[in-house]
């Protein structure tokens, strides 16, 4: 994955979603839209990019994407429950069939002893229920930790997908 660039990896997302006649839908938090810029940056990807939530504050996590008061209480807006969540409400709130979450500390502040500065929480869902979710623990800059993770992102797609056999051969 260090050799390909975001959009490197966002062309095959592409490549994977329009193959299987799939949609995707974001919600990002730390990456703060990047990872929608970098889908959009691509050429023709309207055909497979439905839509993006950037829900950075809590408030919008629960009005957008309708994460509930109670996962953000018992675990922080950075957590893989509240990451699933989001994923959820991305796919009820939207036409895809595929969404992908990102949450996270980026620093440099905000990180706790349990929860430290580029902690980044993710989640993949496909609108028929498949799910992954997945923590990673990012170092370097708050640029490096918020690219690093619309990487993991766009990786996740990819390996989401991998096991779907195209509609067409």
């Amino acid at each position: 994955m260090e050799d390909l660039t975001l959009e490197d990896l966002a062309r095959q997302v592409g490549l994977a979603l329009a193959r299987q006649e799939l949609m995707l839908a974001s919600a990002e938090s730390c990456t703060g839209g990047w990872l929608g810029q970098t889908i959009t940056s691509i050429a023709g990807s309207s055909v497979w990019y439905e839509r993006g939530f950037i829900t950075y504050a809590d408030i919008s996590k629960r009005e957008m994407l309708g994460v509930r008061g109670k996962t953000l209480e018992q675990n922080g807006a950075v957590s893989r429950e509240v990451a699933y969540e989001m994923a959820e409400g991305a796919i009820t709130h939207s036409h895809a069939q595929v969404a992908v979450s990102i949450t996270g500390i980026a620093g440099p502040d905000g990180g706790t002893a349990e929860k430290p500065v580029g902690m980044v929480c993710f989640a993949w869902l496909m609108k028929d229920g498949l799910a992954l979710t997945e923590t990673r623990y990012f170092s370097g800059s708050r640029e490096s930790i918020r690219r690093q993770a619309v990487a993991v992102a766009l990786q996740g797609v990819i390996d989401l997908l991998q096991g779907i056999p195209p509609l067409t051969a």
